[in-house]
């Protein structure tokens, strides 16, 4: 009888055991309304300093505030990457803006600062960053190009969280973050996300904002003696029991970073002779750049071996995965007047990435397993 060694997976949620008791003091009554939202709300302006933090059902919705707080509206421009989630964009094709397209930066994967001179027109509102993989933005230049011009900058750290540039928490650098604790995120309640600033103005707003567009939220500190409809807004808010979920992960934060800078570490030392020997590049890591050891990634010479090596992998047990497909290139983006060859640092990564088995509780035995597979691949 043949044995066939199990799969190892893509990806698996962060659990911790204090999550059990925790969401049960919510579905036992035990807990007042809201209280792990204030909890993990609480945890973020302390770890972060932030003034203002609240939770939100995704980091999608915490884009969507970002948008509503700038009063973004139709004929407005905004600077996005290409090579990032639909969300990223989606957040403020909602409220009317016209998407500008922009490249990365070969080397981090990051929107390309130097881009952005050309792409800013009178009718910029914002700028949008991701942090792909939990590895900072070049926030110096980025910040200089947009205070310049008088532009405000949304971090889109989805993949961020306790992330750093220079000694800043990722999120707190432009004007507003949005993070994300959806199930393949370092801390996970299934969906959730965060909205933080230290922009007063911006965090009244943002209140009204997830309270329906109602001055609830100065009711309920005894501000005032009625709330009533004031603004614009909607339905921002995350389920306490998701909350309670997270504030049990987040208590072990620093046990749960660690264990992944040691999953990030063993594959960059483990596969650098292979990698140097194949013309596959690691990730980058620049001075002043404390990762959040998100994801773990690889970029193969060409999109043939690419996909080859994610087929390879898969042949031996190890589930992988590409990333996005740049946004100016599909169906939508072609819509909004994308064309093959406007981002192309962004198309040739995006058909060359592939990213490894990359969990919290990834074994160590599982990751030499995975680490052997990969060396065992000749790009050719």
């Amino acid at each position: 009888m043949s044995y066939e060694r199990p799969m190892i997976p893509f990806n698996r949620p962060t659990r911790v055991p204090e999550e059990l008791e925790l969401v049960s003091q919510v579905l036992s009554g035990q807990s007042p309304g809201g209280h792990f939202n204030r909890e993990c709300d609480s945890f973020f302006r302390d770890r972060l300093g932030v003034s203002y933090s609240t939770l939100t059902p995704s980091c999608t919705h915490a884009l969507e505030m970002a948008a509503l707080a700038l009063d973004i509206r139709p004929g407005d421009e905004v600077i996005v990457p290409s090579f990032t989630f639909t969300s990223t964009a989606n957040a403020f094709l909602l409220r009317g803006a016209r998407l500008i397209f922009a490249d990365i930066s070969p080397s981090t994967l990051n929107i390309d600062p130097d881009s952005l001179g050309r792409l800013i027109s009178p009718r910029t509102r914002a700028i949008v960053v991701l942090h792909y993989a939990g590895i900072a933005c070049d926030m110096d230049a980025i910040m200089d190009i947009a205070g310049g011009a008088g532009i405000p900058v949304v971090e889109d750290a989805a993949h961020a969280l306790f992330g750093a540039y220079k000694g800043q928490p990722l999120g707190t650098i432009g004007a507003m973050g949005a993070f994300s604790f959806q199930n393949t995120k370092n801390f996970s309640c299934d969906e959730g996300g965060a909205f933080v600033t230290n922009d007063a103005r911006l965090a009244e707003i943002a209140e009204i904002v997830r309270e329906k567009g109602t001055n609830r939220s100065q009711f309920m500190r005894g501000l005032l003696h009625k709330y009533e409809w004031v603004s614009e807004g909607s339905s921002y808010i995350l389920a306490d029991v998701l909350a309670a979920q997270l504030l049990a992960q987040l208590g072990r934060a620093e046990e749960i970073q660690d264990k992944r800078k040691r999953i990030f570490e063993r594959y960059q030392e483990g596969l650098a002779d292979w990698a140097s020997a194949q013309c596959v590049r690691q990730p980058t890591i620049p001075n002043g750049c404390d990762p959040a050891w998100h994801l773990y990634y690889l970029i193969m010479p060409s999109e043939e071996v690419r996909d080859r090596f994610l087929s390879y992998l898969r042949s031996h047990q190890v589930a992988s995965a590409f990333h996005y497909i740049p946004l100016h290139i599909t169906p939508m983006g072609r819509r909004l007047g994308g064309q093959v060859g406007d981002a192309p640092v962004t198309e040739q990564m995006a058909a060359s990435l592939v990213r490894l088995p990359f969990y919290t509780d990834l074994s160590e035995s599982d990751q030499e397993r995975v680490i052997d597979v990969v060396r065992s691949f000749e790009v050719g």
